[in-house]
């Protein structure tokens, strides 16, 4: 785990569902858990000594390993009520709308297009950072789409839609981009978001 910002903990994981590696966040001040994986070589053990009080998911295929959190520390995982029927069944797991404060300085802005609950978080904390699911990933530095295969019948039409949503997203007070998929941009998150944002979808 790494504090790339003052109370902003990020923490890579391979994710054997998707193949490669994904990224999870612990903010601190509000021991808030986002997407978690378990941190390689260290499991539950940095999170015991102040334990998280919720998990909050980006959508609702970011689970990933919050059951190992909440067996542990008995915390509720959040998702958008949009995505509550993946867990119809089990895990439980809680709704949130958007415009809900959904931690201490955390709110839940809508993204939408890829998915009904494709969920940003804007987290007061830090000089501010915007959490994103899978509306953009950062693999080797630049921020891009994921590959047209998996954006659905309408590729073209997704991209259009995600710029149109991500330049919204891009106007909130934010310094650092947290990606699910991909290194968080730290510093100059809303410039960069604005800058893809611009682009003419391919």
């Amino acid at each position: 785990m790494e504090e790339i910002r003052p109370g902003l903990h990020h923490w890579k994981a391979f994710h054997s569902g998707i193949g490669h590696e994904v990224s999870s966040y612990l903010i601190e001040p509000s021991r808030t858990l986002l997407d978690p994986m378990l941190p390689p070589d260290a499991g539950l053990d940095p999170f015991r000594g102040d334990p998280p009080e919720r998990i909050v998911l980006t959508n609702r295929h970011h689970y990933r390993h919050s059951a190992a959190f909440v067996d542990e520390f008995d915390c509720p995982v959040l998702c958008h009520e949009a995505g509550l029927h993946e867990f119809e069944g089990g895990p439980e797991v809680e709704g949130f709308a958007f415009g809900d404060r959904v931690a201490d300085g955390v709110v839940a802005h809508e993204v939408g297009v890829i998915c009904p609950e494709e969920t940003a978080l804007h987290i007061d904390v830090a000089g501010g950072a915007l959490a994103i699911a899978d509306a953009v990933v950062r693999y080797g530095g630049d921020l891009r789409f994921v590959s047209g295969d998996l954006l659905g019948d309408d590729p073209a039409a997704i991209r259009r839609g995600l710029l149109a949503s991500l330049a919204k997203l891009a106007d909130l007070d934010f310094e650092t981009l947290l990606l699910a998929h991909g290194d968080p941009l730290v510093g100059d998150g809303a410039d960069a978001l604005r800058r893809f944002a611009s682009t003419e979808p391919a």
